[in-house]
């Protein structure tokens, strides 16, 4: 039998990276800071054909959705003509919902899971379709402090929500150094960054 090379350090980690899923957190944020607002439309009333592109051309992607409940609650609660072009689409992604409450979810390709952190380690690590955050900011801050986070794509609308804002969008994220790996503005107005968290601690005096 042929002896084999051993493998080199950089070829397994090239090949780690290979079969490793990415992760992608999407927020949709005021100037302000906001993730929600009080009486505000969705998109906070600034939905446009760019925005609609982007959302669609992005919702097509292999792709594996997480959320919490109560994202999951909000969403379930739409009525059919809400979801317009998009419901069977949405209903064929792979969807897991993160509860301690919920034992059932009618949807279809949907699981409920509870151990956040350790369900989205082994999502990461079994080389299936990227996995996208819907909402859900809880859970987007725990998968940010635990560093699971690949990418951290952040929409920002322009106006200052103020008393109409609800859920700030950072409380409680520890901090962490980022890189900005794209940027571009859609319909003329909504800001769109990307970034790229390096592991690495932030600037200090």
């Amino acid at each position: 039998m042929k002896k084999q090379k051993p493998i080199s350090p950089r070829t397994l980690e090239g090949r780690i990276m290979a079969t490793t899923t990415t992760l992608t957190v999407d927020l949709f944020v005021s100037v302000d800071g906001w993730a929600g607002s009080d009486g505000l439309p969705g998109y906070f009333g600034y939905f446009g054909p760019d925005l609609g592109a982007w959302d669609q051309a992005e919702g097509a992607l292999p792709q594996r959705v997480i959320m919490g409940r109560r994202t999951y609650e909000a969403f379930a609660e739409l009525p059919d003509e809400a979801w317009g072009d998009t419901y069977e689409m949405t209903m064929g992604l792979d969807k897991t919902i993160f509860s301690t409450t919920l034992t059932e979810v009618p949807w279809p390709n949907a699981r409920i899971a509870t151990d956040l952190i350790a369900e989205i380690a082994a999502m990461k690590a079994d080389g299936g379709a990227p996995i996208r955050t819907w909402g859900s900011l809880a859970l987007v801050r725990q998968l940010l402090n635990a560093g699971l986070v690949d990418r951290l794509r952040i929409l920002t609308f322009p106006l200052f929500a103020g008393d109409a804002g609800r859920n700030a969008a950072f409380t409680e994220v520890a901090s962490a150094d980022l890189e900005l790996v794209d940027h571009r503005v859609l319909d003329n107005r909504i800001v769109l960054t990307e970034y790229r968290p390096t592991g690495k601690d932030i600037p200090r005096a």
